[in-house]
């Protein structure tokens, strides 16, 4: 089975050992359970019980743990062409029914492929919440392929998301704080956002800082709400030989503001694949400052230490820092 990526050995429920296809490089949401007590949501012989029991069609595939699976989910795979994916804590929860509802619906239109939900899974034997089953998307994510050539993929990228948005939204979920107000209105994290810059002031230009931050905040959404993905990162779109073949990890998606989904632009785009991006959905400026003031934020409280991270976030984030400030500077 191709692997997407994941560090580090495994510890395996019966055979085999493959990474699931997600290798989240920054995450920065809040958390309700830290690092440690993420092992504890679940554990593959509870999963293991709760597919035999409730799946017992799927009953003799083995179930390999993921290493790395991110915060919003414990992730394992199940045979060779399928993943489990139980939600962390109560507030990723609400995410299941929200993808199985809405995905079918939405991979009917769109030019790329996109999970699956082959089962709606129910609590038992300790664990709290539903979860589900979904079609294993074979490739690597862009956050780590060698082949990826940024200004094909911007291009790609952008065609999917211009599909995305127009599509009828009607009934779609809205953005909240259910789902971290993705699609909703940036300004919810000014106090974060000046806080951080206070914080970094001695490593960074504050003056411009708040400029790029007040050019963003103080703009709003102004056209019919739109599908939004909530989380386009190098790490939920797949690649298949260097081209973009599927965008995965749909927990935020909402409707509403698209800006969102631009912060990308500067957390993996250099400066001719951002042109690129931006070029072929034709993004006009106040939505563009407000992508940007996204992908600012995440990356100022992680630097300032305002949000639970490791060293290779931390580096990363001081490097979208850099980039923001600079294409600001530069445009």
């Amino acid at each position: 089975m191709p692997k997407h990526t994941c560090a580090g050995p495994f510890k395996l429920l019966n055979l085999g050992s493959n990474c699931f296809q997600k290798s989240r490089i920054i995450n920065m949401r809040s958390m309700s359970l830290n690092r440690e007590n993420m092992k504890d949501i679940i554990d593959p012989v509870t999963a293991k019980i709760l597919v035999e029991e409730q799946f017992p069609h799927w009953a003799h595939l083995p179930i390999v743990p993921v290493n790395e699976s991110g915060w919003d989910n414990r992730t394992y795979h199940l045979g060779q062409e399928m993943i489990l994916r139980f939600p962390s804590g109560e507030s990723y929860a609400n995410q299941v029914k929200k993808e199985q509802k809405w995905l079918p619906f939405l991979s009917s239109k769109l030019p790329l492929t996109i999970p699956t939900p082959l089962g709606l899974g129910k609590p038992g034997h300790g664990y709290m919440w539903d979860w589900s089953i979904y079609n294993w998307i074979p490739g690597e994510t862009a956050a780590i392929s060698k082949q990826a050539d940024k200004n094909k993929l911007a291009n790609d990228l952008a065609r999917f998301l211009s599909v995305l948005y127009k599509m009828n939204p009607t009934n779609g979920p809205p953005a909240g704080k259910q789902n971290y107000y993705r699609g909703g209105d940036i300004s919810v994290y000014e106090h974060e956002a000046i806080n951080a810059i206070k914080v970094l002031e001695s490593s960074l230009d504050s003056k411009v800082a708040k400029r790029i931050w007040d050019l963003g905040a103080t703009t709003k959404w102004e056209n019919p709400p739109v599908w939004v993905h909530g989380d386009i990162s190098p790490g939920n779109l797949i690649l298949q030989n260097g081209h973009l073949r599927a965008v995965i990890d749909f927990g935020l998606l909402s409707v509403g503001d698209p800006a969102c989904d631009f912060a990308i632009a500067w957390t993996f785009f250099d400066a001719k694949s951002r042109k690129v991006f931006r070029d072929r959905l034709a993004i006009d400026n106040r939505t563009w400052h407000r992508g940007r003031a996204w992908a600012f934020w995440k990356a100022l409280i992680i630097s300032a230490g305002l949000s639970n991270s490791n060293n290779v976030e931390n580096s990363l984030a001081q490097k979208v820092i850099r980039e923001v400030m600079e294409d600001f500077k530069n445009n």
